[in-house]
């Protein structure tokens, strides 16, 4: 039988999962965070240079740091069902798939995660996912355990959420806040007044239709905001940000004129 998928029956029973994003493509990056005790952990492969082969290590990474307590979600570069089947044959359960626009998008999607006939999934042979074969069910059953999330990115599909919300096989729809401000006039700017309203009316929305609300908050205020508001899973942190600004810190802390401990021994 697949592996259960904890994130997916978490998120089906309305639990909120507080997770890390990931953008740095390192095997013992990704197996430390993992073993901190996050709910779950985005591996990112739309803004970082990792691959196919890389993110098989880093779900290994995953398996080896989080002591069956961290969930891997895997987020491909696009919505394309050829990335989708290469992820999932290495052992994926979990898709972040960004800027889903509208129903049809988001079906395709859900296609591209099923075997036929209910969907357009390739059929591989002693693949990971299925134990490299071992597991004569895995075809057969493969689907149950396997979670779609979608991100809706922009103004345009901000109005399609309900359509999108509609689309069986859609387990959550994630927030994207960076892509989205710069969709609403605010690049770079997604604490703006008028970006923060339609997040906060996003969340409402998704929730209401039925499916778990996502979002990336490093502000820890605002993501508690977020998650009163209603949302499932949340991202809290980023790795790469908080290792920039650990060193900026030390660092600077160590300048010419700068105050600050300095510890002599260790």
């Amino acid at each position: 039988m697949p592996v259960r998928n904890p994130f997916k029956h978490a998120l089906a029973g309305g639990q909120a999962q507080i997770g890390i994003w990931s953008t740095l493509p390192s095997p013992l990056v990704t197996e430390l965070i993992a073993g901190s005790g996050f709910d779950w952990v985005l591996l990112d492969t739309e803004h970082t240079p990792s691959d196919v082969p890389l993110m098989v290590q880093q779900l290994q990474a995953v398996a080896a740091g989080c002591r069956d307590h961290t969930h891997g979600v895997v987020r491909p570069a696009w919505n394309d069902p050829v990335l989708i089947k290469r992820y999932l044959d290495i052992g994926a359960q979990t898709l972040l798939l960004p800027f889903v626009q509208n129903a049809d998008e988001a079906r395709a999607a859900v296609a591209a995660m099923r075997y036929a006939p209910r969907g357009i999934r390739g059929m591989g042979g002693s693949m990971r996912a299925s134990d490299f074969g071992r597991d004569a069910a895995y075809v057969r059953d493969a689907e149950n355990e396997l979670c779609l999330l979608v991100q809706v990115e922009t103004a345009e599909a901000l109005e399609q959420i309900e359509a999108i919300a509609a689309v069986e096989g859609v387990d959550g729809i994630f927030i994207g806040p960076a892509d989205l401000s710069a969709s609403m006039g605010f690049p770079g700017d997604a604490n703006h007044p008028t970006v923060r309203a339609a997040i906060d009316d996003a969340i409402r929305r998704i929730r209401a239709a039925g499916k778990a609300p996502g979002i990336l908050v490093v502000d820890e205020a605002r993501a508690r905001e977020c998650l009163a508001l209603g949302a499932q899973f949340v991202a809290v942190g980023m790795d790469m940000l908080l290792l920039r600004q650990a060193a900026d810190g030390l660092a600077a802390r160590f300048r010419p004129g700068a105050r600050g401990p300095v510890t002599t021994a260790y």
